[in-house]
């Protein structure tokens, strides 16, 4: 904790935000503009506002705040919630919440938060309106088959269900279409890099730009495995407690479920990813355990390419060729 710095904790809803400061003060504002300027009012060059990625109503003023040239940290909520926890804190209030995220400040060694390019913002839009359209057409597959199940389906049922099927197929092929010429703009030779990786194809080469900011959000392979909760978790107290260790899904479950269906491919074509595959399992090791190194080393190979501005080479003992 730096002692000249004055820290905020906000937490946020929909209609209000509630504000407490390292003094101790409390203040409450609306979730608007006008209650952005007069939050602004408390702030100096010393101040620095710690909040929780709130799904979507942290943006605005993140964003407001970092512009005006404030010192901005948004913070995973579960880290704030297991401090919380650790406090035995028996109250649960918007107010007692932002007391707390204010001590949490003080006691943790902040990042601060750098926002996203309008660039990034409308890829990240659009990656999440196509997981709601992919579900939405897997629903309507699903139930396609349903009516097919039943020998004699109504007519108007399945035109009907067709039809949206058919509409929403050509709403994500435009989205699909925006979202490439959107990471062209910007990442196009780490996106042809990241294709000559065995087991990556276009539409993941694609994500993994768009999940991960263009791999410039981190500095190691071992902390973007911690961003996706490949990481694994260890088990083990006196000798009474010795539990298996497995990976802390505590991530980007949209970057997990990616590299799982990529690993499959993977053990089949990429010679380091088959190899350590075959390794384990010889092992006697699970294949679930064999197929969760292979997304690791999977997410590694991404990121050693991201990084070094090399192509991917079976040959070489690192992975990696000069272009």
């Amino acid at each position: 904790m730096n002692k000249d710095i004055k820290y905020f904790g906000i937490d946020i809803s929909h209609l209000v935000f509630d504000v407490t400061d390292s003094q101790g003060n409390y203040y409450q504002f609306k979730n608007t503009i006008s209650g952005f300027k007069n939050f602004a009012k408390l702030l100096s060059a010393n101040s620095h506002c710690v909040m929780e990625a709130t799904g979507y109503y942290h943006y605005q003023l993140a964003y407001y705040l970092l512009e005006s040239g404030t010192k901005v940290s948004v913070e995973n909520p579960l880290a704030v919630k297991r401090f919380i926890q650790m406090g035995l804190s028996k109250v649960k209030t918007d107010k007692s919440d932002s007391r707390l995220i204010c001590a949490y400040a003080q006691h943790v060694e902040l990042k601060l938060w750098k926002g996203n390019s309008k660039n990034e913002l409308e890829c990240l839009q659009i990656v999440r309106t196509l997981s709601v359209y992919t579900k939405q057409s897997t629903m309507l597959k699903n139930k396609l088959h349903g009516e097919a199940v039943l020998g004699e389906p109504s007519k108007l049922v399945v035109r009907s269900l067709k039809r949206n099927l058919k509409q929403l197929e050509k709403e994500m092929k435009t989205l699909e279409d925006q979202l490439l010429l959107l990471v062209r703009q910007v990442h196009q030779d780490l996106l042809t890099r990241l294709e000559t990786i065995p087991g990556i194809g276009r539409k993941t080469a694609i994500m993994l730009v768009v999940l991960t900011g263009g791999f410039d959000r981190f500095t190691s392979a071992g902390e973007l495995c911690s961003y996706a909760g490949l990481t694994p978790v260890i088990r083990q107290s006196g000798s009474s407690i010795n539990g298996r260790a497995r990976i802390s899904k505590i991530g980007n479950q949209k970057l997990r479920n990616l590299l799982f269906m990529c690993s499959f491919n993977a053990c089949k074509y990429n010679k380091a990813c088959r190899d350590l595959y075959e390794r384990i399992v010889a092992k006697g090791k699970s294949k679930k355990l064999a197929l969760i190194a292979v997304y690791n080393k999977l997410l590694k190979q991404a990121f050693a390419i991201a990084k070094s501005g090399l192509i991917y080479d079976d040959n070489y003992r690192s992975t990696l060729v000069k272009n």
